[in-house]
């Protein structure tokens, strides 16, 4: 094709244009119509499918963890029963309020039965929990070495739960040690208790 054809093109005579012309013309008449549908119709067609595969995947992912719950729902619901049966475990070993008493007597005894002399054995005010009340309890015990040590592991042996914190050992003049300590105890709290423990944090957070 030869450009003075174009240059001496009638479009009102384009019937009659050299075969060459008449190609060119029909080639970009066919671009400019999937130009315009593009515009018109396609883009918001392409639009559509993008947001469609992202749907899909999104679809897919929640699937495949939808998936894994289900098979590990058994394992899921076994360390829950399991962690269920520990923590009743341990409330056991919680004293309820009429047992501390009893408890504090076998821990002033454990320290009597190691030849101890108590200078201090004061039990403070209950800090309450959710569903637990813990007492502490200071203590000033005077003796040997290994038998502090000894009350200590025998405090730790109690059927109920005691630990100790904030130890600080100093010298005597009779050549013995001085041990300055907190005793936590802890004992669960019952139905009124727990209920009034929840008003009063409700009371807290107004």
């Amino acid at each position: 094709m030869d450009l003075s054809d174009l240059n001496n093109l009638d479009l009102k005579n384009v019937a009659q244009a050299p075969m060459g012309v008449k190609a060119l013309l029909l080639s970009l008449l066919f671009l400019g119509v999937l130009a315009l549908g593009y515009y018109l119709d396609w883009s918001d067609g392409l639009k559509n499918l993008e947001a469609a595969e992202i749907e899909e995947q999104g679809l897919r992912d929640t699937y495949m963890t939808k998936k894994r719950q289900v098979i590990n729902y058994e394992a899921y619901k076994q360390r829950y029963q399991d962690t269920e049966q520990a923590l009743a475990a341990m409330v056991r070993q919680l004293p309820n309020r009429s047992e501390i008493d009893a408890l504090l007597t076998d821990v002033n005894q454990a320290g009597v039965g190691r030849g101890l002399d108590f200078d201090l054995f004061r039990p403070n005010s209950e800090v309450v929990s959710d569903f637990y009340a813990t007492l502490p309890v200071n203590i000033k015990v005077n003796g040997g070495y290994h038998d502090l040590a000894q009350f200590a592991s025998d405090v730790a042996k109690l059927p109920r739960i005691v630990t100790m914190h904030d130890i600080n050992l100093n010298p005597t003049k009779d050549g013995k040690l001085a041990m300055d300590a907190v005793l936590r105890t802890y004992r669960y709290l019952d139905d009124e208790e727990i209920a009034a423990a929840r008003k009063a944090r409700k009371e807290q957070n107004k």
